[in-house]
């Protein structure tokens, strides 16, 4: 018998519910991969960010004796990642502008420290999971009765990724942090569109939004079907008609030179989508399994088996949904005009005027739903991440010249 799989698990998180989570799933975890023939040893990888939420650093080390026990745990600290820095600038002489496109906090450094700290444990395996995801589905029962099923996300994205070099599992739940809005006379359904529209991206548009506010309060149910494992889907076309989330993606860390590096310009979001235009020789399979997306954290108890009866109806009225509602329009709207210029160069200047000609015509009103945040800076960012796009566009390119160079060392045997 060899040496056993290495796999790790990388949570990046800002909120303390990640120690919630892997306190209630640890045992699960273990269960999955207990039996299987050439053994597997876990790693989860934990890299907090103490200014998303202004969290205190203990926050984060709330984690069961038991759990330390029976899975191997790596916290990335701040200070871990600027030590790194250092090595790479020495031993392979790049510079520091350089190391911080790489290794850092933010989702886009965080997913490529997650996966730096793996290499340096020689992980073979790599499945990235979101702090607001738990690995259960929820299926339509009869009636309006729901049923949940857990999922053996580990195990089955461990059966196929040693034959694939990315594997990919589903969602189910909440799909974005998108309320439920009340059309009338504060704002119409048009009004809402367009603002929709101005912000949408490869994964939120208003078609998808309106099915998702008109079925189910906003959730999204299972597919029967593939919690019973009848869904392993080759992927192709990835980037144009496959994108995949960053949660539930699983990375073949033995076949590096497939794996590009995530990137999103400063202070947005789009980690996985400029990751998957990178995509095109990269064998990727859909796996079936789901993860259901907590968006606004309205269900942190599914984790300890607190399964909620019923889905209500995400307010605005509600001011974290606002807050969060708000922060995720910033970080969409701050990669649309990157997303628009790779994908749809030849058509970009006119594409980029229709986005802020429907930004500018609908922010008001979406505004005043939510009289405690200010909606109207983003028309500024729109501006703002236009003008700068071609200067996003040539960090994107370094970012992945800087990771292939790192790659190559790595490959070669020289390790950190």
């Amino acid at each position: 018998m060899g040496k056993p799989i290495e796999f790790g698990i990388g949570f990046l998180t800002g909120r303390t519910n990640i120690c919630n989570i892997i306190n209630n799933c640890y045992k699960d975890m273990i269960e999955q991969v207990k039996d299987y023939p050439e053994g597997v040893n876990l790693t989860i990888f934990i890299l907090y960010d103490l200014e998303y939420q202004h969290t205190k650093r203990e926050e984060f080390y709330t984690l069961k004796d038991d759990v330390y026990k029976k899975i191997q745990i790596k916290y990335i600290t701040p200070e871990d990642i600027e030590e790194e820095k250092k090595i790479l600038k020495s031993r392979y002489n790049l510079t520091k502008s350089e190391v911080n496109l790489i290794l850092g906090t933010g989702y886009a450094k965080a997913r490529n420290s997650i996966m730096y700290f793996a290499l340096k444990r020689k992980i073979d395996y790599l499945l990235f999971w979101d702090d607001d995801e738990y690995p259960y589905a929820n299926l339509k029962g009869e009636g309006n009765e729901i049923i949940w099923k857990k999922q053996d996300n580990i195990l089955e994205h461990l059966n196929v990724i040693q034959y694939s070099d990315i594997t990919v599992g589903h969602r189910c739940g909440n799909m974005s942090p998108v309320p439920y809005v009340e059309f009338g006379d504060d704002i119409k359904e048009q009004d809402f569109k367009e603002y929709i529209d101005a912000v949408s991206n490869e994964a939120v548009s208003w078609e998808k939004v309106k099915k998702d506010m008109n079925k189910d309060n906003g959730m999204t149910f299972a597919e029967t079907d593939i919690t019973e494992g009848k869904d392993k889907i080759v992927l192709k076309n990835i980037g144009i008609e496959n994108w995949l989330l960053a949660s539930g993606i699983c990375l073949n860390l033995r076949h590096l030179d497939k794996i590009p590096a995530f990137y999103n310009p400063p202070l947005a979001r789009g980690e996985d989508t400029f990751f998957c235009t990178l995509l095109s020789k990269a064998n990727v399979v859909k796996v079936p399994t789901y993860h259901f997306h907590d968006s606004f954290l309205k269900y942190t108890g599914i984790p300890r088996g607190k399964f909620p009866k019923r889905f209500e109806k995400i307010s605005v009225n509600d001011t974290s949904v606002g807050e969060r509602f708000l922060r995720a329009s910033i970080g969409w709207i701050k990669y649309k005009p990157l997303l628009m210029y790779i994908m749809q160069r030849n058509t970009y200047l006119r594409d980029i005027q229709i986005a802020k000609e429907k930004l500018k015509n609908s922010i008001e009103k979406v505004n005043k739903l939510f009289p405690e945040q200010d909606f109207l800076c983003l028309v500024d960012e729109l501006e703002k991440y236009d003008e700068n796009v071609q200067d996003h566009y040539k960090e994107y390119l370094k970012t992945n010249d800087v990771w292939n160079r790192i790659k190559v060392q790595i490959q070669e045997g020289i390790k950190p």
